[in-house]
């Protein structure tokens, strides 16, 4: 059904979202232990035949101007939140909605993982959605995907959507 074409994938969030976690759940589905990520990781994930080339972005706030450097031929953004982090739940709805516009990311549809899910007092996937407006995105696809970086939870109905999109 799929080609051997490759789909460029950036994974994008705050630091300490889960995102390189994230990234070796898919590759290894086994929990590694990560140290905050200076620059990115790439990795080439095959789920159904489809392959995904992920880039795993740095989310320190000194890196995330650079973020602009790896939009080129992005397909999606999966865009990790931490549900427990509500104090900066407002600065990852900023970088999101500052990311939308730029001419690289014209055709990319933004997964959201709202991470975290296992952890007591956590916010909802529709929680998060609402906090950051995301029913105001009208120029590109998008699903919010509750998930738990740790067990894998949640993860592979993200990447089903993801399939879905490239199907359509």
């Amino acid at each position: 059904m799929f080609s051997n074409e490759e789909h460029k994938v950036i994974i994008v969030g705050l630091d300490n979202a889960g995102k390189t976690t994230i990234l070796y759940q898919f590759l290894m589905n086994e929990v590694v232990h990560t140290s905050p990520t200076i620059g990115s990781n790439v990795e080439e994930v095959v789920w159904k035949n489809i392959r995904f080339l992920m880039w795993d972005i740095g989310g320190q706030e000194s890196l995330r101007a650079s973020w602009t450097t790896y939009y080129n031929n992005t397909e999606f953004v999966i865009l990790v939140v931490d549900s427990t982090d509500r104090e900066r739940l407002s600065v990852t709805k900023e970088e999101l909605y500052r990311m939308l516009p730029h001419e690289d990311l014209r055709k990319a549809a933004i997964l959201v993982f709202a991470n975290k899910q296992d952890v007591k007092g956590a916010m909802s996937a529709a929680e998060i959605s609402q906090q950051m407006n995301l029913t105001s995105i009208k120029n590109h696809k998008y699903h919010i995907q509750a998930c738990c970086a740790l067990t894998g939870e949640g993860l592979y109905p993200g990447l089903e959507w993801m399939a879905g999109h490239l199907r359509k």
